[in-house]
């Protein structure tokens, strides 16, 4: 028995679950990933999206560089970032990265740069998490 403070925990952890689906951040990819969780790999969940938290900050500072050049004009390159970043968002559920990589990669195909640079904007816009005053 893990005690009265760890099922706390549990239920903010699950509200907090909830909120990410409600508001379309998370998907049901997400919670493919928590069932491949279990006994033998029980921070599977935890290691699967530190490792995405890590590669993406590296894919995102790449598009940033990309992005920053003053004569930009590798939208090949920015594709292949995109497809990674988009591929790597899909596999753990993360819808809104997901569907903003959509749309960023739209921009590249276009080579719109101006559209590029509004959807780099709404990737570091984020999610607003509610404040809970107890």
């Amino acid at each position: 028995m893990l005690g009265f403070g760890a099922d706390l925990l549990w239920a903010d952890m699950n509200r907090l679950l909830a909120f990410l689906f409600h508001q379309g951040v998370l998907d049901e990819q997400f919670l493919q990933l928590q069932q491949l969780q279990d006994d033998t790999s029980p921070n599977f969940v935890s290691e699967v999206v530190n490792i995405y938290f890590h590669e993406s900050e590296k894919l995102l500072t790449n598009l940033r560089g990309l992005l920053m050049e003053r004569e930009f004009s590798d939208y090949k390159k920015i594709g292949i970032h995109l497809n990674q970043f988009m591929g790597s968002s899909s596999s753990i559920g993360a819808k809104r990265v997901t569907n903003v990589c959509v749309a960023f990669r739209a921009s590249s195909d276009q080579n719109n740069r101006a559209g590029l640079m509004e959807q780099q904007r709404a990737l570091a816009s984020g999610v607003r998490y509610p404040v809970n005053n107890q």
